[in-house]
Parts: structure tokens; sequence; C-alpha cells
């Protein structure tokens, strides 16, 4: 599409937004961007339309067809009413539950999505105020629901909120209801949307349904002896202004941990996060209050979340008494080897159950799991895939945890998206169980290398913003896939992993497999001879290309873990060079 026809598009897109369906305050927002001479702001606000990614709509708050607004809020809801009312149409009522997270217009985008639900005739059960992603997604199921909404745009920058959209299961939608929603939202007229519902149609959930979650969340224990025993283990929490506030020390509480520490000035419930440039737990930068309470307190263990409480940040002292933050590999490692050390130690193992990590996540996690003889399974990026894997296998198999390398992790099945209030709980008891010994996590993370081989795992991204932006990012998918690299690393290159095809080609012999997935996707993986592991793949919901680099090592001594943590650090970052020119 040439400039003269993209802006031709915009600006027929823009002037339909001045129309009375609009309110005056969006209707001065689209006029000052078809007034501007720098058409950049017009062009991505309105070049496209917001969609369902690996993670729901979400977007730059702001008027336009490409921003999160009352008006794309409401397009999408009444998309999804319609789709519901289509596909449950034998049922005598249909039910959905809605919560919001802390971000601004969060609650008046769940109010009006409320609203519009009942318009169409759907029973709504609102959540009274901010609640954890996780507890959306119980309540789903607990209330039998045939889906749930949360807005919430996660750990992205202030600016952006988002509308994750979840299935009669509690997880995200997947396919095919995603594609068949999506087109229904698309065909949408501001002036068809149900704005004026019927409050007996809504039921407000408070704290009685938190009680239940929380119930639910203290299950996750697997030794309360342990708990016990270190009942006084120092945690240092922070939700980082967001929604596990209130329910993650409620439920550590709960569990039995009497000293929790909070870091006051984060538990500001707040959109703005005043106190950080970017709530992600992941970044150095929002955990260092938490990190410096940590220092005061002496404490064990630093736990955060990202606003909707489903990611799970962890912060130990190496043996230098230096806190660092535990990667979300070394994270999902953390809790797969605790369970299914205690689940071996407790005879609980029945030879039924399995663990599930997306592909970008760490090889040794399958490691972890063939070693002990349990079945594992790979799935994409985005937690509604472990959540599809878990709705295949229920009533014939066992799922005792799935995680992947951005903080997500899931302790137990009555929640179907990523849950850090269970995760929190667990984690806990994991500290609990290694000071119990006399350790760290840190001595836990080296006890595992040391018996299942070392993991360098790194994550680089590249930001392209906008409408070139995707262009440049669909231009570099191209390049790869048409010149992959010869050798990196230093090793040479032997497998080429394509979800666009699903096909695995060896290029050493030329031979060919069938990758066993349901669906494609734009994601590329390079293996060389020496076991390294690059994923190359577009963000579903932020303007990235990421790039996953993991290398392999053998720690044969516990005293070499300095020395090969430095090498595979230094091979890592030399693949990253070579890859990221």
């Amino acid at each position: 599409m040439s400039n003269n026809e993209l802006l031709q598009l915009v600006n027929e897109r823009a002037n339909k937004w001045l129309s009375d369906s609009f309110d005056a305050e969006t209707r001065a927002q689209v006029k000052a961007l078809l007034e501007n001479d720098d058409k950049n702001g017009l062009i991505n606000a309105f070049y496209r339309d917001l969609e369902f990614g690996t993670g729901g709509l979400r977007g730059i708050m702001g008027a336009g067809t490409n921003r999160m607004n009352i008006y794309t809020v409401g397009a999408a809801t009444q998309g999804l009413a319609n789709y519901l009312n289509k596909v449950f149409a034998d049922r005598d009522e249909i039910k959905v539950a809605i919560g919001h997270d802390c971000r601004n217009n969060s609650r008046k985008f769940a109010e009006a999505s409320a609203k519009i639900f009942s318009a169409n005739g759907i029973k709504v059960f609102l959540f009274e105020d901010l609640r954890p992603t996780p507890e959306l997604s119980f309540a789903i199921r607990e209330l039998g629901c045939q889906s749930g909404i949360i807005l919430t745009a996660s750990h992205n920058p202030k600016e952006y909120n988002g509308y994750k959209a979840y299935w009669d299961d509690g997880s995200q939608i997947v396919a095919p209801h995603d594609e068949r929603i999506v087109d229904e939202v698309r065909n949408v007229k501001v002036d068809e949307i149900k704005w004026n519902g019927n409050d007996s149609d809504i039921t407000i959930l408070g704290e009685e349904f938190d009680q239940k979650f929380i119930d639910k969340v203290v299950s996750v224990i697997i030794n309360p002896d342990v708990v016990k025993r270190q009942s006084d283990l120092k945690i240092v929490f922070t939700p980082i202004h967001g929604t596990g506030v209130k329910l993650v020390p409620d439920s550590l509480a709960a569990a039995g941990f009497k000293n929790i520490i909070h870091v006051p000035e984060q538990d500001v419930v707040s959109g703005d996060f005043p106190t950080v440039v970017s709530p992600n737990p992941e970044e150095p930068a929002a955990m260092e209050m938490a990190m410096q309470k940590a220092r005061e307190t002496d404490a064990d263990i630093v736990m955060a979340n990202d606003p909707d409480a489903d990611r799970i940040g962890v912060c130990t002292k190496n043996d230098k008494g230096e806190w660092f933050i535990v990667n979300g590999n070394q994270t999902a490692l953390l809790f797969l080897y605790y369970i299914i050390t205690q689940y071996k130690a407790m005879g609980k193992l029945k030879g039924n159950e399995y663990v599930v990590k997306t592909i970008v996540t760490s090889e040794l996690i399958a490691e972890i799991a063939r070693k002990n003889n349990i079945e594992y399974f790979d799935c994409y990026t985005g937690f509604k895939f472990i959540a599809e894997v878990i709705r295949d296998l229920e009533g014939t198999k066992k799922y005792i945890g799935g995680g992947e390398e951005s903080f997500g992790f899931l302790p137990a099945d009555f929640v179907r998206d990523k849950d850090a209030v269970s995760s929190c709980v667990l984690m806990a008891e994991i500290a609990a169980w290694a000071k119990d010994q006399g350790k760290s996590l840190y001595d836990l993370l080296k006890a595992i290398y040391l018996e299942y081989g070392f993991s360098k795992e790194k994550m680089k991204y590249i930001v392209r913003e906008g409408q070139q932006g995707a262009v440049e990012i669909q231009n570099m998918m191209k390049a790869f896939r048409e010149t992959p690299p010869t050798e990196l690393g230093g090793s040479k290159l032997e497998i080429v992993k394509d979800y666009s095809t699903l096909i695995a080609k060896n290029i050493i012999n030329g031979s060919e497999e069938k990758i066993n997935q349901k669906i494609t996707s734009d994601v590329l993986q390079f293996f060389t001879e020496d076991g390294t592991k690059i994923s190359v793949r577009p963000s579903g919901t932020e303007p990235k290309i990421k790039f996953y680099i993991e290398v392999k090592a053998k720690l044969n001594n516990i005293d070499d873990y300095d020395k090969v943590n430095a090498a595979t650090e230094e091979k890592v970052n030399t693949v990253m060079k070579e890859l990221v020119k």
C-alpha cells in the first residue's frame, strides 16, 4: 500500500469518528489528529483495528480504531456477546465474569462491558473492584460461566490498557473461537453497540468470593510441615501498585506464613505506577525498592507481581550476599524441580503426571521431566496454549505444573491462566524448604544445574512502532527464513523449525519432520550441533520482535559454577551479536 493510499484509508476511518455516534471528547481528539500536519499520530491510531493476539486486545489508550477506548472495548464486547449468543443459543442462561486491574480507565471499561453484556441478555458477574487475573479465570469455572473478560495490559507501561477474553474452561480464547470472535467484532458498527444494560442482570462479587479463591490457592501447598517449621520466613512482597496488593498477602497468611514485609510506597494502587517507569517484575528497576527492603530487613526472599498479578518475580541472594532477580526460566525450574522432588518423596507419582512449557522456554525443563519419567508437552507462547493442553488431557492425565520464560507459572489447574497468587504461595514454600536445609533458592538452582546440566538463557527484543514498524518486523522474519544463519556461537546450524509451515528441517542431512502443533505460528527456531537454541518471533501484544537464546554447558563441580556461568554468558552475548546486527 502506497503512502497516499494509506493516508486515504486512515482519513476515511477517522472521519467516521466525527459522527454523533461518538462523544464530544473523542470527536475533538480525532479532529486534532486530522488537522495535525504530522500524520504519524493519525496513521498509528487508524491504520488497523486492534485484534486478539496471544494476550487478547491490547494497545495505547486514546481515540482511534487501533487504540484502547470505550468504542473499541464496546465493539469487542458486542462482538463477543453476539458470538456467545450464537454458540450457546440452546442455553437458558449465558453467564460471563468480568474483572479489571488498576489501570486508568479499567473500571470504566469493565462497567461499560457489563452493561453491554446485560443488554444482550447475558448474566454478568462483575468484581466490586480490581482483582487478579487468576481470580477471574477461577471465577469462570467456579460460577459456570461461558466466558469472561478482564481489562488489563499486564506489565505494559501506563499508556496501555487491554482486554483479555476467556472461554468456559477459564482459559484465554484459542482457535477456532478467537478468529470467529474477531470476525464478529469487525462486523460491529458503533451504532449497533447496546450500551444500556439491565442492572438486575449484574451481580457484584466481593470478599465472600475472594475467600473461595484463597481456599483453593492454599491447596497448592505440598508439604505443610515445612511451612509450619519455617512460618517466620521473612518474605518481602510488592504488588507494584497492582491487584496483588491484598490477595497475595492474605493467601500467604492463610497458608501459614507470618512474616510478610510490605513495600508501602508500592502498595499504593495506581494506574500511573508512580515508583516505576514500567511495572514489570522482569526489570531490575521495578524490583529495586523491594530488594532494598530485603537488604534492610535481612529477608529470605523477595516476591513481586505485575499489575494484574499473573506474573511472579522472585529475588534471592547469591553466595556473596547480593540480591538478584531469578529469571523466568530459573523460576520455572525451581517450581518443577520442587514439585517433582516432593511428589517422589511422598510417593505421589502415579505415572500419569505431566508438565507443560512453551517452545521458547528452557529445554532444561524437558530434561528434568525426561530423567524423572514424567511426560512433558511443548506449546506456543501464551498461557492459553498451556491451558489448551490441560483441557485436552483433562480426566486422563494429571497436570502438576507448567510455565514460560516470561515469569508465568501455573501450579494447579483450578485456574487456567498463569497464576502469580498461587505461585507466590508455592514459591514461599520452596524458600521455606530450602531454609529448612540451611540453603537458599540460589543454592537450589546450583543443585539443579549440577544434577541436570547447566543452561543460560537471555531474551532481547527490538521495538518497531506503528504501521512502518510492523512492516520492518515482517521483513526481518522474511530475511531469517530465506537466509538462516549457517553457524552461531562457533557451532554449525543443524535444525531449523518453522512454525509457519510446521516443518522441522535438518540442514546437515536434508531430512524433514512434521512439527506436532495444531495450528501454525510466525515463529522460527534454530538449533546448533552443540545444543544452542534460538527462537525468533514477533510479539503478539507489543510492537516488538523477540530473540530467545539458550546455550548449554556441563557443570561437573559446584565450585565451577561461576566459571561456567561466565563462559555461557559470553557465548550468549556472542550469539546475540551474530543475530542482531
